[in-house]
């Protein structure tokens, strides 16, 4: 892995380069062409110059129309990239879910990210745009970047899609999935978010919630790739069934971004 993976940002959370890893049967992943982040409303004029300058020829964005509508991404005068999104909601947290007296809203807010990391290997927005995002990467040149509104769940699952097609260990994937928690630009997704979460939820969050639902956790990953795996037997016929990616393109895809 590359030794310092987050681009410095003022308004940008998790900007990062998850390129870098050891590939199953020798060779690593290329650096300087995967790029993930969170949402780019609060770029600074600076962060626009900083996301110019990675290449980018596709932006796979992850949101849903309302959230694009609510928090639209700056981008500056020279951004050229084909951004790839869907024309629809792709969000997948669950529904309203009880709290009671006897339930910490940090308990409550984990279960919550749990159901979410299950719904999301069900939820057809999402399989189409992880479909559209792998084919992206073979079809498509230059840089990419994929991000979602935290840049965390639905960012970090298309990333571990990407890692593991192209053979990173699972102890790897979950060592970069669980990297977003070192991003130095926490303080930006949480002015963002938290006032959003407290408003729905009518009641002000404790620390363990607002990081509960901020910060990633390993059973968050584990419980999507459990839930793939009962749905399709194993991540790979997940893949190739459910996303339906097939074995050409994944064979493209190790064969350009392996080296």
């Amino acid at each position: 892995m590359i030794r310092n993976p987050f681009v410095p940002t003022d308004g940008i959370h998790n900007l990062r380069d998850f390129g870098g890893y050891a590939a199953a049967g020798g060779g690593t992943v290329k650096t300087g062409v995967l790029f993930r982040s969170g949402q780019h409303v609060g770029a600074s004029d600076g962060d626009l110059a900083a996301v110019d300058a990675l290449g980018l020829g596709t932006v796979i964005d992850l949101r849903g129309n309302g959230e694009r509508a609510s928090h639209p991404c700056r981008r500056s005068d020279n951004f050229s990239a084909e951004v790839v999104m869907f024309d629809g909601e792709t969000s997948n947290m669950p529904p309203h879910m009880d709290i009671d007296e006897h339930t910490t809203t940090a308990e409550y807010a984990h279960a919550r990210m749990i159901a979410t990391y299950t719904r999301m290997v069900h939820n057809p927005p999402m399989i189409d745009l992880f479909n559209r995002y792998l084919h992206a990467l073979v079809e498509r040149d230059g840089a990419s970047l994929v991000h979602c509104f935290a840049g965390k769940d639905r960012t970090g699952v298309a990333a571990t899609l990407v890692l593991h097609i192209l053979g990173v260990s699972r102890e790897d994937q979950m060592r970069e999935f669980l990297l977003t928690n070192d991003a130095p630009t926490f303080h930006i997704l949480r002015d963002q978010a938290v006032p959003g979460f407290e408003a729905r939820w009518g009641r002000k969050l404790d620390d363990g919630a607002v990081r509960a639902l901020l910060e990633v956790h390993s059973d968050f990953l584990d419980t999507f790739l459990a839930e793939a795996e009962k749905a399709a037997g194993s991540l790979d016929a997940y893949i190739t069934g459910t996303l339906g990616v097939d074995e050409a393109v994944q064979d493209a895809l190790r064969a350009k971004f392996i080296g």
